[in-house]
């Protein structure tokens, strides 16, 4: 059953990446970004890095992410036709280095792609069916400092964070 939901979670991180990168569309490209994070945040989980994890949710999935949403969202504008005059003739190399920029990106993928897959068949994964240890996790150790030696730079960020949203709402309103 663990290695279902492994598998699972395998799959959804590569179906938001794979979507992201197919997608024209820039806010669906943003919401299949958030399946791919959450579910590289669940493999972080089956690694035993809970830390990575709950980072991964808070800054990129809570942070990275809203701020590309916001962008997006302040930033559409409606389509509008192009009424410029030029002439392919003007421009002759300019589907010649289209082509040569795709089949660039071609290879850097597939060079990258090999790398990986190299990678990942090299590394010896192992399931730990282990009891949970009683010792403190990270989690313990980082939320107990947050929360006590570290209280007030955490909520002077939280505020911060708050003001910001609440600025980017009303430019986003103003701009209507």
């Amino acid at each position: 059953m663990l290695q279902i939901a492994f598998f699972a979670f395998i799959a959804l991180t590569l179906i938001g990446a794979l979507t992201v990168l197919l997608t024209r569309n820039v806010l669906y490209s943003a919401y299949a970004l958030l399946l791919a994070l959450l579910g590289v945040a669940a493999l972080f989980v089956f690694a035993g890095a809970d830390f990575l994890a709950v980072s991964q949710i808070i800054i990129y999935v809570g942070g990275v992410l809203v701020l590309v949403l916001f962008g997006v969202m302040l930033t559409s504008k409606p389509a509008t036709t192009d009424t410029s005059t030029t002439v392919a003739s003007e421009r002759p190399n300019a589907v010649l280095t289209e082509s040569r920029r795709s089949w660039l990106g071609v290879l850097l993928a597939g060079c990258l792609f090999l790398g990986l897959s190299r990678l990942l068949s090299s590394a010896h994964f192992t399931l730990f069916d282990q009891p949970m240890s009683t010792a403190p996790t990270t989690i313990d150790t980082i939320g107990k400092q947050l929360m006590t030696e570290y209280l007030v730079p955490f909520e002077v960020i939280s505020i911060l964070l708050l003001v910001a949203l609440v600025g980017a709402g009303y430019l986003a309103k103003r701009n209507v």
